[in-house]
């Protein structure tokens, strides 16, 4: 063992690396979404936003994009250099309120995967559903029926997404492919060694920053 990390008053249910290993992510029960600085083993941030139980997360692949899925129907895509929610990707319509959120309803999400061209998530939910979403659409852009659903993840080259369930399969998807933008490589490419912070300090158009930082 080399370190515990303590902040956690209840369960982790679920941890990931950045693609470059300089932050963690755990979650866990009591809406919990904690970032670590793994050069100091020391706490970054507390993201807060979820209303109930949070049991997956997953970077995107420039690390400049954090996925968290939740018991309250969400699935919710942060800035983790920030803290910022930039999407949220409902479960159930209209979107419950808080406190219906945070109790049984029906629309648990059970987990989330970032997709390798760093366009695609996938989720889970007890609605006996798997969709799939890209980070710009609001809506799911596939849906495909799945029962019992506990796990998911996508194949180093983003074609299948491989689903665990309670019954004790493993269910395999094609995934939908799209051939990237040259804008969307380029952001990608930048993203992977620039945080945040950096790209908004850069001389250039607010509209290429605001691009950089996944807000448009």
């Amino acid at each position: 063992m080399m370190k515990v990390l303590r902040g956690h008053q209840n369960w982790v249910y679920s941890c990931a690396f950045s693609p470059d290993s300089s932050m963690l992510c755990s979650v866990g029960a009591s809406k919990a979404v904690f970032l670590w600085n793994m050069d100091k083993y020391t706490m970054i941030r507390k993201l807060e936003g979820h209303h109930h139980d949070v049991v997956a997360c997953d970077f995107s692949p420039d690390g400049a994009l954090l996925a968290t899925a939740s018991y309250d129907t969400r699935v919710y895509i942060w800035d983790p250099h920030t803290g910022g929610i930039l999407m949220e990707f409902g479960h159930l319509f209209p979107p419950p309120t808080p406190i219906f959120a945070g109790g049984a309803n029906d629309r648990w999400v059970r987990s989330v995967s970032f997709s390798h061209d760093g366009l695609h998530v996938a989720s889970l939910a007890d609605d006996k559903m798997v969709r799939f979403w890209r980070i710009d659409e609001d809506y799911p852009v596939q849906v495909a029926p799945l029962s019992n659903g506990l796990c998911c993840a996508f194949s180093t080259d983003g074609s299948v997404l491989a689903a665990g369930t309670h019954d004790g399969s493993v269910y395999f998807w094609a995934t939908p492919r799209q051939v990237p933008s040259l804008q969307h490589l380029c952001r990608m490419s930048i993203r992977r060694v620039m945080p945040t912070q950096e790209v908004q300090e850069l001389p250039i158009p607010s509209k290429v920053v605001e691009f950089l930082s996944y807000r448009i």
